[in-house]
């Protein structure tokens, strides 16, 4: 007898666990997905085009919600927790839901659905999201590209268009951003890469994709995993660097699976340091110390700056912060609150009496967002949404810290600024040693080492 199972999701590791271990697996029958986190996910099916040959039908995904029911009504025996960025308590929550209901809870692990590229592969995780995974990434790509080598970068899914088309996507200019219909969080994701000259790789099907990436028709020498909330990576490392916050000690043994991404660690990057209290990085040390005394600790800040500090010196801003950061990543704070804060704004306007549509929905679904702007924008009416916000709210100039430029996208009718930020290492070790150390071990260096030069 099959197996009947259903993976609880959220557009990403649900899919593909599915692909890695479920696809083509006589055993078991996967009946049905769950979503939560995203918008408007619930009420489409995974493909059939992308499901194989065992779901000629595609295969539904329904609202988390529903899940007790569904299992009862589809004779589900296993349900596959498969997103990330948790708390341990929501996972066990899960599972007593599902238990309850009569099924078995599961949870699959690297070895079943880490996918083998024939490249070097430096995976860039966290503990939790926003804790500054992207500028780690840039940092290390920055040095590989330094030493003449090609990057491909490859991004964690989020994939909430059309899947079939969004099956292998390749970003190599802005206008790939708009080819592919990117939501705002895909361009967060993807735009930093690619104004800075390397190509970036997402989708579904992260097997077809890290075989595309590793023939890319500009080259690949080494491959970038650019991980998504606190997920560990899709692929089999050879260096696992995971970044941690001291902006929230304690979620590095408190959240799933960032406490894996610790685990596994070969580096581990402290980040933030400049902007953090001193109690909150010793707890992190402490805790790293605790359940992997072997990584290489490595202290990070990163520091901010703005196109026109003008604009915020004595100022009524609104801070528009990176959407996930405030959301499910819980974060009271971003790079768009310390501009605010460094460059003297006398205050930080609320925009909550004057959201409307989804982001007054947002609102709602997380309360404890405050007096911040999350940069929503997963479909076009969230993205009006967005803009009539900003340009309703009362204030005198508005602070970007969504690392995108958010005025491609929506016409903003307020004096605005931008805000940077770049991982700056803190004494040593540091990431040009440990990068060193990894390309010579995997006879990448072509010309030697610059920082042995």
């Amino acid at each position: 007898m099959k197996k009947k199972v259903i993976i609880i999701g959220a557009a990403g590791r649900d899919f593909h666990n599915f692909n890695t271990y479920y696809r083509g697996n006589e055993n078991y029958d996967v009946v049905a997905f769950t979503a939560a986190q995203i918008p408007d996910i619930d009420g489409r099916k995974y493909p059939a085009e992308l499901a194989g040959d065992l779901y000629p039908d595609g295969i539904p995904i329904y609202a988390e919600e529903d899940l007790p029911k569904l299992i009862q009504e589809l004779k589900a025996d296993d349900c596959v927790f498969a997103y990330s960025d948790v708390t341990y308590r929501k996972v066990m929550s899960m599972s007593a839901i599902v238990n309850a209901a009569g099924a078995n809870f599961i949870l699959l692990g690297p070895e079943e659905t880490m996918v083998k590229s024939t490249k070097p592969v430096i995976a860039v995780v966290a503990t939790r999201t926003g804790c500054g995974k992207s500028q780690t990434s840039r940092k290390v790509i920055e040095y590989l590209m330094e030493q003449g080598l090609k990057v491909i970068a490859i991004r964690h899914p989020m994939p909430y268009g059309d899947l079939v088309e969004q099956k292998v996507q390749r970003f190599a200019t802005v206008e790939d951003l708009k080819k592919h219909k990117c939501t705002v969080e895909e361009m967060e994701e993807y735009e930093p890469h690619v104004v800075r000259g390397n190509v970036i790789y997402a989708g579904v099907d992260y097997e077809a994709i890290v075989r595309a990436a590793e023939n890319d028709p500009d080259g690949c020498d080494v491959i970038i995993w650019d991980g998504g909330n606190n997920d560990f990576s899709f692929y089999k490392p050879d260096l696992t660097i995971t970044v941690a916050d001291p902006h929230r000690p304690g979620a590095e043994l408190n959240y799933y699976p960032g406490e894996v991404n610790v685990r596994l660690a070969d580096v581990i990057v402290i980040n933030k340091m400049d902007t953090a209290s001193p109690e909150g990085i010793q707890t992190v040390r402490e805790n790293i110390e605790k359940v992997n005394p072997k990584a290489i600790v490595i202290d990070g800040a990163s520091p901010i700056s703005v196109d026109n500090p003008s604009l915020i010196n004595g100022k009524k801003v609104l801070v528009v912060e990176d959407g996930p950061t405030l959301t499910h990543g819980e974060m009271k704070l971003g790079a768009g609150t310390v501009a605010a804060k460094k460059f003297g704004a006398t205050e930080l306007v609320d925009p909550r009496p004057f959201t409307v549509g989804k982001l007054s929905e947002t609102f709602k679904i997380y309360p404890n967002i405050g007096i911040l702007l999350p940069a929503m924008g997963y479909g076009e009416q969230q993205l009006k949404d967005l803009e009539t916000t900003i340009n309703n709210t009362e204030c005198d100039a508005v602070v970007i810290g969504t690392p995108i430029d958010l005025n491609r996208i929506i016409k903003i009718d307020k004096p605005n600024t931008r805000v940077y930020y770049d991982l700056q290492e803190i004494g040593k070790p540091n990431l040009d040693e440990v990068l060193c150390e990894f390309l010579e071990k995997n006879s990448l260096f072509k010309g030697g080492c610059c920082c042995c030069k």
